[in-house]
């Protein structure tokens, strides 16, 4: 029998891994692996993402020991320690779950062509699996065939509706000296025993340390850096990382919540709600601590449901399937999370104001619904997807007309369910540069929170300066009179900024021409916004000042059929925002 490196990526789990049954299945010795490469380290992922990936492998780790396992971590590159492994450890078989993101397939095909290299003469045989999605993504390719993928999320789902019911999920393997209760239980064979032994070497490195590496990235996201003085327990206290914490929170708010899951409707969840409204499952998906198929199967037994897609849990799961399909289906020569160069995405003449751009990342705008929503995402690392919604409608075509990009690029680095292919679907679709094109309606930074939080308590949790200030003022500070100010201890313009933005009535008016310009191709209006963060200084008129616009020419390509039934993607029913 083989001698087998299950190499861990995103499946963070023991259960419902096939990659990981079949290295069981095929082998004597299995080698539980987990390489943290260079994207793990500072200037790739927030303090908090570091922490939840850290508290992962800790419980993997964990559960693997329960069965005379364990994990063992190496850092560095994988086509570089994984040579060294195969030699040391006599290896011959390597599994692992198949990965979609383009840093993926690039470091898998690497890998693959390492060991499928004549020169090497290596025996060692790959095997990959799909269970990061309900089917594999081949399957919808080859079913879709010559006539392409869906191109709204409704074609989607009558594509959906031809496939058979997604599979029902594997079983953790258990431990050798365990009897099998049932026939489908498979044993995790165990490492040699002095390879299993040296507990000296392969441990998990410490939070201070992945800090601390040096990191030679050059994307914009190590100016992000800014998080080293949040608390790390502050997010993992709430959302721990880990499959047992996963297996716990699907128990909670799916398993044993028949009510909650029959009658859910992502529309009516709040976004500034102090609990978390939704299930908050999304870090354990995008981690694989569970996987989809378990959370699908889970819901599936509640049936009938009460709503439908896209507003139902199951919608909530194919939107997922749905970006992911796009993710991987641009057209040649085009990236997925790049405007230029993709003609499926709208070409759109963005402004690149850093000052702008800082003051959003850094809850400095000025609006407290905005500010108090980049508070808690830096802070925990999750946000609602309402949320979500509110604040990249502002940067974009809202009101500070600042490029999707950089939205999406500070939300994956932030986020504890930052994942590639959905959060820059999510970006696209709400600065209607793709999947959704009705720019007209726009979320305000005002009215839009006090719809489900009217006396403004989620602002004074997340932006204690302005906890004492009366209902009247709370989403609107800058209004309140002098006297309110000093009594509420806390002046506008010294203690929390100024609205960033002369009028938002006004600016979100005037960027609906620039959408209809962009759209139309002949894009080269300007903006007008505070091209200055100083909350000191007073705001100009709107129609005053302006910043410099660059010009991109925009197709007017509106084949993609609407999907403004499926808003944002939530929202079934009509309503102002």
């Amino acid at each position: 029998m083989s001698t087998s490196i299950h190499w861990f990526r995103k499946a963070l789990r023991l259960s419902d891994n096939p990659a990981l049954i079949e290295a069981c299945k095929k082998s004597q010795h299995v080698y539980p692996l987990f390489i943290m490469d260079p994207k793990f380290r500072q200037g790739q992922m927030s303090v908090n993402r570091q922490n939840f990936l850290l508290q992962c492998l800790h419980d993997l780790d964990k559960s693997l020991k329960c069965l005379g396992s364990r994990l063992f971590v190496l850092e560095g590159k994988p086509d570089d320690i994984l040579p060294q492994l195969v030699a040391d450890w006599n290896i011959d078989l390597i599994t692992y779950e198949h990965c979609t993101g383009p840093y993926s397939i690039e470091r898998d095909a690497k890998i693959a062509k390492l060991f499928n290299d004549d020169k090497c003469n290596s025996k060692v045989k790959i095997s990959t699996h799909h269970s990061h999605t309900l089917y594999p993504l081949d399957l919808y390719l080859t079913k879709c065939g010559a006539k392409g993928i869906p191109k709204t999320y409704k074609s989607f789902c009558d594509l959906i509706k031809t496939l058979n019911t997604p599979r029902l999920p594997i079983n953790a393997p258990i431990s050798r000296t365990s009897e099998a209760s049932e026939t489908d239980n498979v044993s995790l064979p165990l490492p040699r025993i002095k390879d299993l032994n040296n507990m000296n070497d392969y441990n998990i490195p410490t939070l201070l340390h992945i800090r601390n590496t040096t990191s030679t990235s050059t994307s914009t996201t190590d100016n992000n850096n800014d998080d080293d003085n949040i608390p790390t327990a502050t997010a993992s206290d709430i959302f721990p990382g880990g499959e047992t914490f996963g297996l716990k929170r699907l128990n909670d708010m799916i398993i044993q919540n028949k009510n909650y899951v029959k009658n859910f409707e992502k529309p009516n969840t709040s976004p500034n709600s102090l609990i978390p409204s939704t299930t908050v499952l999304s870090p354990y998906i995008t981690m694989g601590c569970i996987s989809v198929i378990q959370m699908y199967n889970e819901i599936n037994k509640h049936r009938p449901l009460a709503t439908d897609p896209p507003v139902s849990l199951i919608g909530q799961l194919l939107w997922r399937e749905f970006f992911y399909l796009h993710s991987i289906s641009s057209p040649p020569g085009a990236s997925f999370d790049k405007m230029l160069g993709n003609p499926l995405c709208k070409q759109i003449p963005w402004d690149d104001n850093p000052i702008l751009f800082n003051a959003w990342k850094n809850g400095q705008t000025g609006f407290p619904f905005i500010d108090a929503i980049m508070i808690q995402l830096k802070t925990q690392g999750w946000i609602h997807h309402l949320a979500r919604h509110a604040v990249a409608c502002f940067l974009t075509r809202g009101d500070l007309w600042q490029s999707w990009e950089k939205g999406a690029e500070y939300f994956e680095y932030t986020l504890l369910d930052g994942d590639w292919a959905l959060n820059n679907a999510n970006w696209q679709w709400l600065s209607c540069s793709r999947f959704f094109h009705q720019y007209g309606r726009c979320y305000s930074p005002i009215a839009f929170g006090k719809k489900t939080d009217p006396t403004g308590e989620y602002i004074r949790k997340w932006l204690p300066k302005l906890k004492n200030y009366p209902t009247k003022y709370i989403y609107e500070p800058w209004t309140a009179p002098m006297n309110i100010q000093n009594t509420s201890g806390c002046i506008i313009g010294i203690d929390y900024p100024k609205p960033i933005i002369d009028d938002h009535t006004t600016i979100s008016k005037f960027n609906m021409g620039r959408m209809k310009a962009a759209y139309a191709g002949t894009a080269t209006a300007t903006a007008t916004v505070n091209g200055s963060a100083d909350t000191g200084d007073e705001s100009s008129s709107a129609a005053a000042k302006t910043t410099k616009s660059r010009k991109v020419k925009a197709e007017d390509n509106d084949s993609t059929p609407s999907v403004s039934t499926y808003f944002a993607p939530a929202a079934k029913k009509s309503r102002k925002e």
